[in-house]
């Protein structure tokens, strides 16, 4: 019995094989299900975000018993992203973990030590979202359930009793930090337009725009009639219609784009075609797969940035917060090591039920000391000398 984990990040490929495993909720809740018909897993739970794809499997003693477990996986997995048609070899980005590596990983992810911006807040509501689908879908069960608890726990934890997260910076705050940068470190007096506002990322943004002084706000909602959350009503925000965005181009100075769209929000020929004035302006695309098409980057007088180009601005950020690291891995530690006990007592309940059957047999013939006594000489028989060592190192005189 064991979990396992395929995952896929900026840590090991480019955005452009990242892009090919941005599932879809729905995707998402079918791949897990896949994984269990075809793939032979008990319970499946996937995290998909800009930066990352992550699926969780766990397998019940039968089917972790069968050869080439992870290969199985692996082919369903590009099977179903569509990669195995790529020519490039996308498995070569792949990476693969197994049981204690799988927690440690997770709860690493979870707390944002895993990110390319260390410490980040979004990422945990990110692994609580994925382990609801999961759960709504059917697809994940007793083991990721808890598994997926304790690291929420865990992150929750780092973030009251370090200073990882008090000076946290997420992608979205890096893509104001870089639309600033490029403009002599001041916003005031520039337009700037929020594709997909009405998102988790675009809300963020928007958020820290708000804090800003002296610009002009203008973010695109799909039905300017309808009402929407009070992040994005503000009296420097101007709401516009999505299928006007072009109209404003021309008078922007930074574009960021963040939506979940499968298709581009902005194309270059389209841009160029409704720019008419000369003058610098920055586009960032905070969105996998990507919304704004590259070739914009070739404009003149223009600033372009893609997740991938943050990574930059993300490691000074990172090189601040070394000091919480290492205080956020010692908590990560004890809770791995409480979840491993968990998980490790939960498997062998069932051993534990014979022995405890047999031992109320031993009993019944020869006596209760007999049948303890009996148990330990077992012990000693069949555990190495090492787990006997541990074993008589932990019985201690029961508490009164």
């Amino acid at each position: 019995m064991s979990i396992r984990l395929i995952s896929i990040s900026h840590k090991t490929a480019p955005l452009e094989v990242r892009e090919l495993f941005a599932f879809t909720k729905e995707k998402q809740a079918e791949l897990e299900k896949i994984l269990i018909d075809e793939g032979g897993a008990a319970e499946s739970v996937i995290i998909a975000t800009c930066n990352r794809t992550e699926i969780y499997t766990y397998f019940d003693k039968n089917q972790d018993k069968k050869k080439n477990v992870f290969t199985r996986l692996q082919e369903l997995i590009l099977r179903e992203s569509g990669a195995a048609a790529v020519k490039e070899d996308v498995s070569d980005y792949l990476r693969f973990y197994q049981d204690r590596k799988v927690v440690n990983h997770l709860f690493s992810v979870t707390a944002g030590l895993d990110s390319m911006v260390v410490g980040e807040d979004q990422i945990l509501g990110q692994v609580k979202h994925a382990l609801e689908l999961a759960q709504e879908a059917g697809n994940s069960g007793k083991y990721l359930n808890t598994l997926f608890r304790y690291a929420v726990t865990c992150s929750k934890k780092i973030k009251t009793d370090t200073d990882l997260s008090k000076t946290s910076v997420s992608t979205a705050t890096l893509a104001v930090k870089a639309a600033e940068e490029a403009f002599g470190g001041s916003l005031a007096g520039k337009n700037v337009m929020v594709i997909g506002g009405t998102g988790q990322i675009g809300g963020i943004v928007l958020k820290n725009l708000y804090s800003l002084k002296g610009l002009n706000i203008y973010s695109t909602i799909r039905n300017v009639t309808m009402t929407h959350d009070a992040h994005i009503k503000s009296e420097s925000n101007t709401l516009i219609d999505y299928k006007e965005r072009y109209d404003y181009i021309n008078a922007m100075d930074v574009i960021i784009s963040a939506t979940a769209s499968p298709h581009y929000t902005l194309t270059g020929t389209k841009v160029k075609e409704h720019m008419t004035t000369d003058k610098p302006r920055v586009f960032v695309d905070l969105a996998v797969p990507v919304d704004i098409e590259e070739t914009i980057a070739e404009f003149p007088h223009t600033f372009f940035y893609n997740m991938d180009d943050l990574e930059e601005l993300a490691e000074t950020n990172n090189r601040a917060k070394k000091e919480a690291v290492c205080q956020a891995g010692e908590i990560l530690e004890e809770f791995e090591e409480d979840f491993m006990r968990w998980m490790i007592f939960q498997q062998a309940v069932p051993r534990m039920q014979e022995v405890k059957h047999w031992m109320e047999e031993e009993a019944e013939k020869k006596g209760f000391g007999k049948a303890i006594d009996k148990l330990f000489y077992r012990i000693r028989e069949n555990a190495s000398p090492e787990e006997l060592e541990a074993f008589v190192e932990n019985l201690r005189e029961p508490e009164k």
